[in-house]
C-alpha cells in the first residue's frame, strides 16, 4: 500500500478506475438521474468512454438505468454502505482520539453511551497521574439527570419525555449539588441544547466535575458522548474546544457529515 502524506490527493494508477471515480462523483452531486450528455461534460470523458463504463457499473449494479439514456448512482452502492456501517463501532472509533485528549489533559475522558434511564460507562482513558480516584469502571451505570453525558441525551427528547423520565425515577439525589427538581432539570436541558455541550458540577459524587460533548451518527442522531472528569477545583474552561473538537473527529468516523472540523 502507498503511503502519502496528509493533504496530498493521490490519483488511480488505472486510468479506467479513475474515470469510474470521476462519474461515480457526478452521480453522487444529484439526487435524479443525470443524462449521459451532461455526464459526459462535468467529467471531460467522450461520450462513448462514458457509455461504455456506466454500462460496466451498470451490470454490477452500482449503476441504475431509470430510462434510456439517464443514469443514477445503484443499489449495490447502498448495500456496500450499510455493510461499512454495520462495522463501525463507537468504541473503537474514539479510543484513539480519547487517549489523546487525556494526554492533552491528564485527566480521564469518559465513553458513555444511554441504556434506559442510566447512562453507561463503555471506555475510559485515564491514568494514575490524574490524582483522581475512578470511581465509576466501565461497566458501571449512572443517572441521567446526574451526570453531563446524561443530561445531553435527556437533553435530545422532546419535554414530555423528559417529564415521563422525572416521574419514573424521581430525580433522586446523590449529593447536595444535585438536580432534583423538573424546572431546575429543564432549565439545564435547554442550556445543553442551546451550547451542545452538558455539565456535571458534583451532581454525582462531591468533588468530581465533568463536561460532556455528544457523539453523532451518519444519521444526525446522538449515539454518545465524551466527558472530561476532574477534581472539582481542576477542571479547565480551555479543555471544552478540544473536547467538542475530539467528540466531532468521532463523529465523522461514524459517517456524520455535519460534524465541524473545528
Amino acid at each position: 500500500m502507498r503511503k502519502t502524506e496528509p493533504g496530498v490527493t493521490v490519483t488511480p494508477t488505472i486510468q479506467v478506475i479513475e474515470r469510474m471515480f470521476a462519474l461515480i462523483d457526478v452521480l453522487a452531486s444529484r439526487e435524479e438521474a443525470i443524462s449521459l450528455k451532461e455526464i459526459s461534460a462535468k467529467t471531460g470523458l467522450h461520450p462513448s468512454t462514458t457509455h461504455r463504463i456506466l454500462n460496466d457499473l451498470a451490470t454490477g449494479r452500482f449503476v441504475d438505468r431509470p430510462e434510456a439514456g439517464s443514469y443514477r448512482l445503484g443499489m449495490r452502492l447502498l448495500e456496500l454502505g450499510n455493510l461499512v456501517k454495520s462495522r463501525l463501532n463507537v468504541r473503537d472509533a474514539a479510543l484513539v482520539p480519547m487517549r489523546e485528549l487525556h494526554n492533552l489533559t491528564q485527566q480521564p475522558v469518559n465513553l458513555s453511551m444511554r441504556q434506559g434511564d442510566e447512562i453507561v460507562y463503555v471506555e475510559r482513558a485515564y491514568s494514575e497521574r490524574s490524582g483522581m480516584q475512578v470511581v465509576r469502571a466501565i461497566g458501571g451505570r449512572a443517572p441521567l439527570h446526574l451526570t453531563s453525558v446524561g443530561k445531553l441525551f435527556l437533553a435530545a427528547d422532546d419535554p414530555q419525555r423528559v417529564r415521563a423520565y422525572a416521574t419514573r425515577t424521581g430525580l433522586a439525589g446523590h449529593t447536595r449539588n444535585s438536580i432534583t427538581q423538573l424546572s431546575e432539570l429543564e432549565r439545564e436541558l435547554s442550556k445543553a441544547r442551546q451550547y451542545g455541550i452538558a455539565r456535571d458540577n458534583e451532581e454525582l459524587e462531591l468533588g468530581v466535575r465533568c463536561m460532556a460533548a455528544g457523539i453523532y451518527d451518519d444519521q444526525g442522531k446522538l449515539v454518545a458522548g465524551l466527558s472530561i472528569s476532574a477534581p472539582a477545583d481542576r477542571l479547565d474552561e480551555s479543555w471544552l474546544n478540544k473536547l467538542q473538537a475530539t467528540a466531532n473527529e468521532i463523529s465523522r468516523a461514524l459517517g456524520n457529515k455535519f460534524a465541524s472540523n473545528t
